[in-house]
């Protein structure tokens, strides 16, 4: 057993990593940490699950360290840059490198797309010396002037050839381009082709390569199973008894729509799953994530792409249930399981049309296989699937899922939009006083608590005339607020007319003034006397945000309101 120490890694990261219950180094540690603890350019070529991620987060950490990084800390200026292929695999980057960070007096952050930029940006503008990034958004930051290369001195390229796959190589270039030449630069990489050769040849200078395994080696401590169905029922029959067992299960698809829709219904079948896809948000991702690492769910059903950041441990079964079409995504998607020198199972499904094809992926990725033919009763299966987990009721899922949602309304935003749903929500009206005062105006008027004790249908009503005589451009001098309608114990209101006759109409005020206390139409006088349903709205239309109407010498308008006519429409109508 080679310990930490023994390769020169310093103490308070070796105490941090034996915090984690990790005290031996795996075969890649072993022979690449002499070398990159002491700034030499590394290539490293290891399958998935070799401990790669430990082997750059050592020297990454000590030579900034060592350098005394955190007493240079500049804003947008990291030191140190990892670059990984997906959203899931830079997280995970992420939880590995933070404590050791820490541990040196470093900070880290992570950086990719899919959601806002803003957090990013502060984290970039407070100084940080690591940044875990995924191309795409780490490009479009540069470019908006948020960060800058030029300070970088320890460069790593994690998963080289899945960001080939994914076409990332020519984004790489660029941001490897604005990196320092003089700085370490560490790649890891299972395979070499797809151009990623080349990204060696360009930039590493002299570098020392050391690989633990060909990727076309099958794992010793991984059995590998393929099973024929006869048809699509006999097929559907064994994915759910083989995800119906108590330890981790990875069932991978080829489409997201199709493991989305498997995920679902193995969940309404009785056994909870969640998805992993390009389609989710990020927050979806994460949280079926974490489901799935912290066992509240055993069953994750991903697409290659998604499923590529997925560093679990103890998976006990993946399952192949869309058999993949290249052995290098065969690799890929095995390595989910018999992790870090655990054992593991590899089944792959298939009909009896696809066994041409899945015989020549079998002999591409180097693993000797029988075909056996079974069905969801057959023996192998039983085997496979171990102990039975008991069946969740559906219903009780989803009453899990939503109490593990954030409740509607919780956020935390100091909006005055946001304030204002707070505040209708709970009972209490408008927060802050004053509005736009309506459509197409601009007033500030004072908000004021809906009266309950007068029925909707009055208040209604009462708006609805307000409308009726507002869009006219006839007022009343009798005027209230508009929840001022007529009280319950039959209380009168008054009111007095402003000096421009038609006051917060926004209309142009005609000369004089009028008096509150001279009717001006019978209708007026009449709603004077019987109770005064005039009302005075601050949301009716007007440059102001208010009108005058009074009386019910005319009926409602039915539909919606609208802004009060222009002054020069009203003077033509003259």
């Amino acid at each position: 057993m080679t310990t930490f120490a023994a390769l020169g890694t310093p103490k308070a990261i070796a105490d941090s990593l034996a915090a984690d219950g990790i005290e031996s180094a795996f075969p890649i540690q072993v022979k690449t940490l002499p070398d990159t603890l002491a700034g030499r350019d590394v290539l490293g070529r290891g399958r998935t699950g070799s401990g790669k991620t430990i082997a750059f987060a050592i020297p990454l950490v000590a030579r900034l360290a060592e350098r005394e990084a955190r007493h240079f800390r500049k804003a947008g200026r990291p030191m140190g840059l990892v670059l990984a292929p997906t959203r899931e695999l830079a997280t995970q980057i992420n939880a590995t490198v933070e404590p050791l960070a820490k541990a040196m007096g470093l900070n880290t952050t992570v950086i990719y797309g899919g959601i806002s930029q803003a957090r990013q940006e502060k984290a970039l503008r407070a100084g940080v010396d690591i940044v875990i990034a995924c191309p795409g958004r780490l490009e479009d930051l540069i470019r908006q002037r948020i960060l800058t290369l030029e300070a970088v001195e320890v460069t790593v390229l994690d998963e080289a050839d899945h960001m080939a796959d994914l076409g990332f190589l020519p984004v790489v270039k660029k941001l490897m381009d604005m990196t320092p030449t003089q700085g370490q630069r560490l790649l890891f990489s299972a395979t070499l082709d797809n151009g990623v050769d080349k990204l060696v040849h360009r930039y590493l200078s002299n570098p020392l390569t050391h690989s633990v395994d060909e990727p076309q080696a099958a794992v010793t401590t991984m059995e590998h199973h393929v099973l024929v169905a006869n048809d699509q029922t006999v097929k559907k029959q064994l994915i759910t008894q083989l995800a119906s067992g108590t330890g981790r299960r990875v069932l991978f698809m080829r489409t997201k729509h199709h493991a989305r829709k498997l995920a679902k219904q193995l969940t309404d079948s009785g056994i909870p799953a969640v998805d992993l896809h390009g389609n989710l948000s990020q927050n979806a991702r994460d949280r079926n994530l974490a489901e799935f690492s912290s066992g509240d769910v055993r069953v994750l059903v991903a697409t290659d792409v998604a499923a590529r950041g997925v560093h679990v441990d103890d998976v006990e079964l993946v399952i192949h249930v869309d058999p993949p079409t290249e052995h290098k995504a065969y690799l890929h998607r095995s390595g989910r399981t018999a992790r870090a020198g655990s054992e593991g199972t590899v089944v792959t499904l298939t009909l009896p049309e696809q066994q041409g094809d899945v015989k020549k992926l079998m002999k591409a990725a180097g693993v000797e296989v029988s075909f056996e033919r079974v069905t969801a009763t057959s023996p192998l299966v039983a085997e496979l699937v171990g102990e039975m987990a008991a069946p969740v009721d559906p219903k009780v899922r989803a009453a899990q899922l939503a109490s593990k949602l954030p409740a509607q309304g919780g956020g935390t935003s100091t909006g005055a939009n946001a304030e204002r749903k707070r505040a209708r929500r709970s009972g209490q009206g408008s927060p802050t006083a004053g509005g736009r005062g309506g459509r197409g105006g601009r007033g500030k008027v004072g908000a004021e608590p809906v009266r309950t004790d007068v029925p909707k249908s009055e208040r209604r009503s009462a708006r609805n005339d307000d409308v009726a005589r507002g869009s006219r451009g006839r007022g009343s001098a009798a005027s209230t607020h508009r929840n001022d309608v007529p009280g319950s114990h039959g209380q009168q209101g008054s009111g007095q007319g402003g000096r421009g006759g038609r006051p917060a109409t926004g209309q142009r005020a005609g000369s004089g003034s009028r008096q509150g206390s001279a009717p001006r139409t019978e209708s007026a006088t009449s709603t004077r006397s019987s109770g005064n349903k005039a009302v005075w709205s601050s949301n009716t239309g007007g440059t102001s945000g208010g009108s005058y109407s009074g009386g019910s010498g005319r009926p409602a308008r039915s539909g919606p309101r609208r802004a009060s006519a222009p002054a020069s429409n009203e003077r033509r109508g003259r």
